[in-house]
């Protein structure tokens, strides 16, 4: 919401006058305009206000207040203690976590309850061509400097949720971190249609389910159950939640480079916190570095492919590894523990020719004169698994493409996190949807996680070795593989 008419408002209302105005009204106001009287006032409408601030207090206060959401019956709300110096990025952070919203859409911090009040500039503001004062630098006590003051947030301008932020008591020692010490009810859907699609949403659960209720958005019971978030209750609150939420917003990203840095900013911008939260986990912040044993059980599989092969293998008049190669592999990772069949056949065998794809891609083997060759790392990577690990993490993410290194990106920013493997697809299937990627011919599907950056972390964590899909869990050796990658730069 803008604190001014901008250039086309002040036509409009121009036009406007005019239409209403008599002719003597019509002769005065032109008589205005050639004095530059009215000119004047137009000039003034468009005039942008900055925010009033308070001097930087010499001493951090901690604070004590109350985040309402507006409009909503009965009240939504959170009770916070935040120590005064937060700055307004941070403070936007607590927010999104206390209330349970996810950082899908744009936000914006005011003054005033009125919505042409002054108010602060996002980067994504900044970026748009706007000015004014930036809300980057901008601490909560230089706005709330009394009992008493507010602070308005609204975020996604199209469901339009607006929220007060009232300082209720300053607390002599501010908190160590953001913690919320009361509230009341579950936050809204997103996109649910704003304050009228969240009552019918809540009217319709607290009923029962009743059909006599179904919001009319809805084609049926089944569809508006499909849409829910999994176990949305509007009456449900619980402190110890909200408390791990606040926790994992607060902490601060583990420090990366280059591409998954401008990624990271990327997503900053348009004020989307996801990647920042999955860089800010505690296992982010973890070792880089294997010993031996686990090297050599996470990078076994190429271990053996590079056994087979040797130095060169002949390959197949069609261009297969010859039938004894594909049944060494396929013994040698565990393939053939669950494959059915006979698994000496590459193009009837998957698994073995995609890690074959992989190793290719990795630079451990290359095709020449109808020959499979191990390139030299190849070589010196069956002796030594530690320099075939380091060069590993030296290639990824892989490809050249935009698509194939951020899905890569996303991949290894999620495994280092510790996500569980299962887990691993939905996660970069959201952050790319977050960084604009989508599903060709359906807008709103999300995109597929696959890569060949996934399809390594995959191999490290066992794929070969269990039925596809089947890899669960938290691979340790496999997240640290992963970190090393993102903080190459360390």
């Amino acid at each position: 919401m803008s604190s001014r008419f901008d250039p086309p408002d002040v036509n409009k209302l121009t036009a406007h006058l005019l239409a209403e105005a008599t002719p003597e009204q019509k002769a005065a106001l032109l008589e205005g305009l050639m004095s530059g009287r009215v000119t004047g006032i137009f000039e003034k409408l468009k005039e942008r206000r900055d925010p009033t601030l308070g001097p930087v207090p010499d001493q951090v206060r901690g604070f004590r207040l109350r985040l309402d959401l507006r409009g909503a019956k009965p009240p939504v709300w959170r009770q916070l203690e935040l120590p005064g110096d937060l700055t307004l990025p941070r403070v936007h952070d607590v927010i999104q976590a206390a209330m349970g919203w996810t950082n899908s859409h744009l936000h914006r911090f005011r003054l005033d309850r009125d919505p042409r009040s002054p108010y602060f500039l996002t980067q994504f503001d900044l970026e748009e061509g706007d000015e004014g004062m930036l809300e980057d630098d901008v601490r909560l006590d230089q706005i709330l400097t009394a009992v008493g003051c507010e602070l308005f947030y609204d975020y996604d301008f199209g469901d339009g949720w607006h929220h007060a932020l009232r300082l209720e008591e300053i607390l002599d020692e501010p908190p160590r971190t953001a913690r919320c010490v009361g509230g009341s009810l579950a936050c809204p859907p997103e996109d649910c249609g704003g304050l009228p699609g969240y009552d019918e949403l809540a009217d319709w659960v607290r009923s029962g389910y009743d059909d006599a209720k179904l919001p009319d958005v809805f084609d049926d019971a089944a569809d508006a159950h499909e849409w829910l978030p999994i176990g949305w209750q509007p009456d449900h609150f619980d402190l110890d939640e909200v408390n791990a939420a606040l926790a994992v917003a607060v902490a601060e990203p583990v420090a990366v480079t280059g591409e998954l840095a401008e990624l990271s900013a990327q997503l900053d911008l348009r004020g989307i916190r996801m990647l920042r939260e999955v860089l800010g986990r505690p296992l982010s912040h973890g070792p880089i570095d294997l010993p031996d044993s686990e090297v050599n059980r996470i990078t076994q599989p190429f271990g053996v492919l590079l056994e087979a092969i040797g130095t060169a293998t002949k390959l197949t008049a069609a261009g297969y590894l010859p039938p004894a190669v594909v049944e060494q592999i396929a013994k040698g990772t565990g393939v053939t523990e669950w494959w059915i069949g006979k698994a000496n056949r590459e193009d009837l065998t998957p698994p073995v020719a995609a890690m074959r794809d992989t190793a290719r891609a990795l630079g451990l083997v290359y095709v020449r004169d109808g020959h499979l060759r191990a390139s030299r790392i190849g070589i010196q990577g069956r002796r030594d698994p530690q320099k075939l690990w380091r060069h590993i993490v030296s290639r990824l993410p892989l490809g050249t493409k935009d698509w194939e290194r951020q899905s890569g990106w996303m991949a290894l920013a999620v495994a280092a996190s510790g996500t569980p493997v299962e887990e691993w697809r939905n996660e970069v299937s959201d952050l790319l949807s977050a960084l604009g990627w989508r599903t060709s011919g359906d807008p709103y599907a999300l995109p597929p996680a696959n890569s060949a950056t996934l399809d390594v972390l995959l191999q490290l964590a066992g794929e070969n070795r269990l039925h596809w899909r089947e890899v669960k869990g938290l691979d340790f050796a496999v997240a640290t593989t992963a970190r090393a990658v993102i903080r190459a730069a360390d």
